[in-house]
Formats: C-alpha cells, structure tokens, sequence
C-alpha cells in the first residue's frame, strides 16, 4: 500500500479518525527554476548534468548571483530544498578558475561535515579534477593533519575546531589564510544564545587574522526556517548579507495529521500513553513499506520504539536491520551506516532524537511520526520536512503526549500550523565571552593602539585591563601576550566542558569492544548500576560504572523491561552579592548557588503494557554545578493572602511567562537559562523565583537579569495580558491542566503586586 492509499484508508477508519483532531492537507508546489549562469564552467555544468539537473531552482540562481556581485549572502529555505548548490557552485567554480582559492566550511556537528564531505567528493570525481577536500576535526590523524594545512583547497570543521585547533595555530595555515575567498556556515538557526554568542568571536578572531594575511572572504550562510535569518546572520559575521528566502523547490502533496490518543481514565483524565500509539502508527506505515523516520524526545523513548519496530520485522534468524535507532552517543562509524542504509533505502524505519533534524542527507523518506512536541516551532518544522520527495504525496503524523503544552498544540493545531517560528537570539557583546575571545585574539596576533575587533565595543579598555592584570604587556604602543596559558584551551563554545563516559561491553569475556558514549550530566541517569541500556533495540545491563574512570561496563541480557531513573535538582546558597528591596517589601538578590543533581532511585518498566515492576536504589555521588543566579523573594503580606494551591499556581504561571520573556531581553538560547519557582525556598526560606545560568561558572545572564528585573517581571505581565486566552496556555502563563483554572489570572496578580 502506497502513502496515498493508507492515507485514503485512515479516513475511512472511524477508530482512527475519532481521535484525530485536524487532517490539514499541505497543497503540491512545483518547482520554480532559473537556467544555469552565463559564465558556469564546462565541468561544473556536465557534472550537474550528469546527475539530472538541467536547470537551478530560483533560490539557487538568486544566491549565485549575489555571490557572484561580490556580497555576503543567507540563504533561508526549508530542510531538503538544494541549499548545499548555492555554497558548492561559486567554491567549485572559483577554484577551478584560481587553484590557489581557499574555502573554510563551518558546519555545527562532526556528522554533518562528514555528509558534506562525501557529497562533494562526489561532485569532483564527476568533473574528474584535482580539487583537495578534507575534513578537520578531533578525528583526523596526526599524520593527515599537515597534508590539510597544506594542500586543502576546500576545509571542513566545526566551530570548536576553528577556536582551538586552527586560530592559534594560525601561523601553520598561512596558504589557506593568504587565500582564503569563502567562508561557508550551514545551519546557522543552532547557532543561538551561548554557542552563537561564542562563534560570532570566533569570526572576528578569523577575520582579524584574514586582513592580517591579506585576504578579505565573502561568506555564505544557510539557514533552516527561523523568523530572523538576516538579523541573526549579520550579528554572527558583524556586516551585512543579502537574504534570499524565496523557496523554488518543489514539494509534493503533505498530509498533517494531528493524533491525540483516547482517554483510558475519564476521573483522571489519562491517555493512552504516546509511545503505544506511535509504535501502532510507525508500525502501520513499516508493514506497508513506507520509509518512515519517527522523532522521540529522549534517547530512552528512541530505544524503546526501536525494540518495538525490531520485533515486528525480525526474520527467522532474529535480523532486524531494516529498522535502526539513531541518537547521539552511537558511535561515528555506526551512524554513517545508518545514514547510507537510508539513503541506499535498505532502512525502512528509523527512530531518532533530534540528531536527524539537520540537514545530514538521509534521501527522501515518506513520512514522519513525531512521538510528542519537540519544544519549538521551528524544530517541528525541521522534523516534518524530513518526510517528503519532490514528487508524489508524503504523511507527517503528530501524536501528542499528555504534556500541557502537546494538549494544548494538539487542541489548537493553528499554533504549529499559522505561527511564526522563533527568533534565534544571541548577543556577541556579552563581556563575559567578549573578554575571553579578546585575550584569545591577543595570544594569537598582538593588537597595537586603536586596533579594533570586528564590531565589539570598548577595545581600549579591555586592552587596559588585560595590560593592568599583567596577561598583556605594553610596549611602543603594541600589546603583547605575556600568560603563560593558552587561553583557547580554557574557553569552551558551547558552555561547559564535559569528560564523556565510554561505554563497553564485557558480554565475551575474550573481547571486549566500545558500543558507544555518553556525557556526563546524562550518565547517572541512564548508566547506573543494574539499568538497562537499550542500544539499537538490544538490551544490556549495566554490571558496573566507574565514575573515576569515565567507563560504564555493560552485559547483554533479554529481559522484558527497561529502567527509568529519577533525578532530583536542589538548589543552595554559596554566596549573596547584591540584594535591593523591591516594590516594597519584595527582595531581589544576585549570588552565587549550587546545583545538585542526584539519582536516587529508578523504576522497571514492562514492555507493552508499561506497568512498573518495581524499584531499584542508585548510589552514586551528586552531581554539582557552581553558577550565577538571581531571584525575585515575595512578600510575606502577598503570601498569606493566597490559600491552598494558589500560591503555587500563581508562581508556576509567573515563572512560565519568564521562561518566554527571559531568552528574548537576555538574548540568549532558552536552554542557556533555567527559571524555577519554590514556594518556600531554601535560599530565603520565603516563597522565591529564581533564575539561574544553566551552565558551570554562569556566564553573565544572571547578573543582565537582575539589571532589568523590572522589565522583565513588566514584559511577562505584558505577554499574559495580551494572550486572548482565558485560563492560560502556552503561549503565556501556561496550559490550564499545570497551572489550574486559576493560575493565569494569579500569576497576573503577582506580577501586578511586584511591579507597584
């Protein structure tokens, strides 16, 4: 049975359709296309014949062009639209024009620069030239490393890689700097909050060392769909770009199925659970030989769906290969062949985490099953134009879980349909991470008077400062490095730097081998002692974690359960730096508190039926993690006068609202911050909301924070007021299933009462 069939088949099923809250049908979209430029070289124009094309869709013609006039460009399409063409065609021509020309490509995984790779390879042994292209990453050997250096004409790394491993090295890449022409940034939307703030330095230390060695690269960025492309592209390379967002891919005709499972328990209102419902869809669509990729939220919800859809395909000898996981923590090896499987179509299931969401080539699939709401807009989005071929008609099935905020999206379906995406936000000019790539910029190039870096503001002062504290020093005018240290090794781009877990499995006492990698804020949970480890659908337990070592000792096993843990979070006081009384007799402080992290006990869990079949206990140490955090302490007058679960529904409400409000005025990634809500707190012993740094050490959003509490408490009571909604949703306050009927209309009290 065809996609077109089933689809027929599931309206005409009463069962079925009575739990479906919308079918909306997404109209074909032929292509629009533009003839190939004038002046394309002969080789590239047979080699792009060779495969079939004959002619560049419009957003492909649009960005050559603008390439091609000298400008910066972004271009913003969907997943699986060509967006690789408009960066491989003007690299490729220019060097076969030029074989000196450079090109550094930046993409945000070592997975996706691995996919990259290949499909460029492919393209220049088509045109049977000598054009050098290598990846450069923590894979690469010792041995290959120089030839890169050398003789690459195309590099391919990541943006960790480019901060530790290329720019204060600089000087042992001088033919790719003197001839540097393009900078080439896939998949620009990851780069938000903390890890865009971070690259956008990184930039300014490239192009710093670029006018150094005489070369001046234009850049070309790729984006999936977020609402400011051009916002977020100028502020990651500090100068202008031209947009190019006018889609002329075709799409086939998609169906949009919103699913929301039977209630079981009317008294307390219980689903069936999502992950039942999502093994029936994903196994319908396998048993018809639909190519289907089903979306999980966590790797434990991946494994799970995965030993499902293995055993409704094992053949008699127990093969199950046409239906694979994919997560991170597999190892390298073993996701390219899951890739290659997809694309070759040997794979008709896979069941991912969000690790599939960007743009690494998997060939067309049929249809997609998103196993409850991803957290955005965009990621959704991301995720359903996984499924769908240019030509013919592809299913997208959104099966929500009882969570408020996949109730409430199930419920009003025009929230995915009609919004716009997110913004992705970042701010380059944090001093925190502005100081720390300025003293790498020093190490690796001395800054004279008046020297500028990039667009960041205050150079002079920072160049005082670092003179004052001795790690630079002045002579004629020319500050020099004189630390010992090496400052790139103590800056990490994405936050915290982590020693991962490596995984092994002792089942053949002869033979022990490494099945994968796990980091460590996430091991306690999944590797203590007596968990089962679900890995591609096979179970093992774990005999033994050695947290000194960083190694988890796994045995295979058949068991027909698995294990889920239970982490607690705690929060303590280390120290108070500033406290303000605020509207009256409300506090607000900023200081330094502890996080703790620790498992203390985890469930068994049968398979199919989901009953739980009994405890464990876990001992392992706590996890801690210093950080920066701010709070806003309530009245006690306030407190005494809201009974029962008022108060706390009110506080949930007001710290949901922050949640919204606090990633857009700090300008950060919503992961960067954490808001919490205690009704009576351990730091103050009064009913307290506290937002913290999600990351060791803090990294300055605390402290913006507490600088504009008030605008923050008055843009949160802005949002709940202009939200139409009576009781709450997620959009403001919060779904009116987690913070009661009354939630809304408290949390607006609150933030009323802090802002007199």
């Amino acid at each position: 049975m065809n996609v077109q069939q089933l689809a027929d088949q599931l309206r005409r099923d009463n069962l079925f359709m009575k739990n479906v809250t919308r079918w909306e049908v997404l109209p074909a979209r032929p292509a629009r296309t533009a003839p190939f430029p004038a002046g394309m070289d002969g080789r590239l124009k047979a080699a792009l014949e060779s495969r079939g094309i004959h002619e560049l869709y419009i957003h492909q013609a649009a960005s050559l062009e603008a390439t091609a006039r000298g400008e910066d460009v972004t271009v913003v399409t969907p997943t699986a639209s060509g967006k690789t063409m408009c960066y491989n065609l003007p690299v490729l021509s220019a060097i076969l024009q030029d074989e000196d020309t450079r090109a550094l490509y930046l993409f945000p995984t070592k997975a996706l620069s691995a996919d990259q790779v290949s499909e460029l390879y492919e393209m220049i042994e088509e045109m049977g030239v000598n054009i050098k292209t290598y990846t450069y990453d923590g894979d690469t050997p010792a041995a290959a490393r120089r030839a890169v250096r050398q003789a690459g004409h195309i590099v391919v790394t990541n943006p960790d890689m480019l901060h530790s491993g290329i720019l204060p090295h600089h000087t042992k890449w001088v033919k790719l700097f003197e001839n540097l022409k393009y900078i080439v940034i896939d998949e620009i939307h990851t780069y938000r909050g903390v890890f865009g703030s971070n690259l956008a330095n990184v930039l300014r230390r490239l192009l710093r060392l670029c006018e150094f060695y005489g070369s001046h690269p234009q850049f070309i960025l790729c984006s999936a769909t977020i609402a400011n492309p051009k916002e977020l592209a100028e502020t990651l390379i500090g100068r202008p770009v031209t947009l190019v967002d006018e889609n002329g891919a075709p799409m086939g005709e998609r169906h949009f199925v919103f699913y929301n499972p039977p209630v079981v328990n009317r008294q307390l209102g219980i689903r069936e659970g999502a992950i039942h419902v999502t093994r029936n869809i994903a196994g319908t669509l396998l048993k018809n030989g639909i190519q289907t990729i089903t979306f999980a939220r966590s790797r434990l919800t991946v494994e799970v769906l995965t030993r499902y859809l293995k055993d409704l395909v094992r053949d008699p000898l127990g093969n199950a290969g046409k239906v694979r996981g994919y997560r991170g923590g597999y190892l390298p090896g073993e996701r390219r062949a899951i890739e290659r499987g997809l694309r070759a179509g040997q794979v008709d299931a896979v069941v991912s985490t969000n690790a599939l969401e960007l743009g690494i080539d998997i060939g067309s699939l049929d249809a997609c099953v998103m196993c409850g709401y991803p957290g955005t807009i965009a990621s959704a989005w991301q995720q359903a134009g996984r499924a769908g071929r240019r030509k013919g008609v592809s299913m997208v099935f959104f099966i929500a879980s009882s969570a408020a905020i996949d109730q409430y999206i199930v419920n009003h379906p025009d929230y995915l349909l009609q919004q716009s995406p997110e913004n992705a936000l970042l701010n380059p000019d944090n001093l925190y991470i502005l100081l720390s790539h300025f003293k790498c910029a020093a190490f690796e190039l001395p800054f004279r008077e008046g020297d500028g870096f990039g667009n960041a503001p205050g150079c002079g002062e920072m160049l005082e400062y670092l003179s004052d504290q001795g790690i630079l020093h002045e002579a004629e005018g020319t500050y020099h490095w004189s630390a010992e240290d090496f400052p790139a090794s103590e800056l990490s781009l994405r936050s915290a730097a982590t020693e991962n877990f490596i995984i092994v499995d002792i089942t053949d006492p002869a033979h022990h081998r490494v099945v994968g990698e796990m980091d460590r804020f996430t091991a306690p949970m999944l590797l203590h002692e007596n968990a089962i480890y679900m890995h591609e659908g096979t179970q093992y337990q774990v005999e033994k974690l050695d947290f000194d070592a960083c190694k988890a000792f796994i045995r295979s096993v058949d068991v027909g359960y698995y294990t889920d843990a239970d982490l607690n979070i705690s929060l303590s006081l280390l120290d108070i730096e500033k406290e303000e009384p605020f509207a009256g007799t409300a506090v607000a402080a900023l200081g330094e508190i502890k996080v703790t992290a620790l498992v203390t006990m985890f469930k068994k869990i049968r398979f199919d039926t989901h009953e739980t079949l009994g405890f464990g206990h876990v001992r392992l140490p706590e996890t801690d993690m210093h950080t920066t955090a701010m709070w806003w302490t309530l009245p006690d007058a306030l407190a005494d006068r809201m009974a029962g679960d008022r108060l706390k529904n009110g506080m949930m409400g007001v710290a949901n609202l922050l949640r919204i409000v606090c990633p857009l005025y700090l300008m950060c990634s919503a992961q960067d911050i954490a808001v919490v809500y205690q009704v009576r707190s351990p730091i103050t012993d009064k009913p307290t909301i506290i937002l913290y740094d999600n990351c060791p050490g803090g990294i300055g959003l605390s402290q913006k924070a507490f600088g504009m509490k008030e605008l923050l408490l008055s843009r949160a009571l802005q949002v709940a007021e202009d939200c139409p909604c009576e009781y709450g949703c997620p959009s403001c306050a919060g779904p009116v299933g987690e913070i009661g009927e009354d939630g809304k209309r408290t949390a607006i009290r609150l933030l009323k009462e802090l802002l007199k």
